[in-house]
């Protein structure tokens, strides 16, 4: 399966929407929350008048010549924030398409354009039972703060 990594069209930009949802991690057992719930504000910061701030930047993975994941970073007051130069980061692939290493390449070329544009770190939050957790860690973040559901993490670039 061919898988094409590059830089989000603004047109798609609109796709933020059905990624953030797919961003929310349901632990095993749990009913999924209704779509609704991304009108939060806290959600919204993730996604609202994107392409907008001078930080923001999206990468997708396409196959087939659908988009079927997305990793973005932007400035921003969200639930991984560490300080106002350092990008947050979010992503989320397909269920689908998970499992094949696409997280993994999105995550890799997003911290590569990230170091080339001058940035010295990325943070994220993840709930600590994620499976994404060991993702984050293999590539190189490590955990900077913490509560008792999440992990805070950062990786210097």
């Amino acid at each position: 399966m061919d898988c094409i990594i590059r830089e989000m069209r603004k047109e798609e930009y609109y796709l933020l929407d059905d990624f953030l949802y797919e961003a929310i991690y349901i632990p095993d057992g749990m009913k999924a929350p209704p779509k609704s719930i991304i009108s939060c504000p806290e959600l919204q910061e993730y996604i609202i008048d994107f392409g907008q701030r001078k930080h923001d930047k999206a990468i997708v993975a396409e196959i087939q010549g659908n988009v079927v994941g997305a990793i973005w970073v932007r400035i921003m007051n969200d639930y991984g924030h560490i300080d106002n130069n350092t990008p947050s980061l979010a992503m989320s692939i397909y269920k689908e398409y998970r499992g094949l290493g696409i997280g993994t390449s999105l995550l890799k070329r997003l911290l590569s354009v990230e170091r080339l544009a001058g940035y010295s770190k990325i943070s994220l939050s993840v709930q600590k039972s994620n499976y994404a957790v060991r993702m984050y860690k293999k590539v190189g973040f490590t955990v900077v703060d913490e509560n008792s559901e999440e992990y805070i993490m950062a990786i210097s670039l």
